[in-house]
């Protein structure tokens, strides 16, 4: 436990996608009996997206940082490439290609990107999570 609240925080190799679950489940654990299923699952969600994001196109791994407060969720993902995403709208034909930033946009109460030092980090925050039943 943090000043900030529950904190978790995995290393993820570069092209290893097999870590997505793995960050998955980690998440679940950190939010298990502390949150209500419906932003636990909408967490695990975004946090995939971003994961998988991070590795695709950097290939050089990243930094998770999941936390847990009072009333908020907030899961950074740091990678070491500079340049910043560009939410993509994808086209009928591009199968899931291209989605993971518009759920981001359409499912987390805040997100956004932020340069630091020789990376960026993609964030997301859920908000007013409430307790687990």
């Amino acid at each position: 436990m943090t000043a900030d609240g529950i904190r978790l925080r995995r290393h993820v190799r570069g092209g290893d996608l097999t870590a997505v679950a793995e960050v998955r489940c980690s998440l679940r654990e950190l939010v298990r009996h502390r949150i209500a299923a419906d932003p636990a699952d909408t967490a695990e969600l975004l946090t995939s997206e971003l994961v998988t994001n991070a590795l695709i196109h950097t290939r050089r791994g990243a930094v998770v940082t999941a936390t847990l407060g009072r009333t908020t969720l907030r899961v950074e993902v740091r990678d070491f490439v500079p340049e910043l995403p560009d939410p993509y709208v994808p086209v009928t034909d591009d199968g899931t290609h291209g989605r993971g930033l518009l759920l981001v946009q359409a499912l987390a109460d805040a997100w956004g990107v932020h340069t630091q030092g020789v990376g960026k980090v993609v964030w997301f925050e859920l908000t007013d999570v409430k307790p687990a039943a």
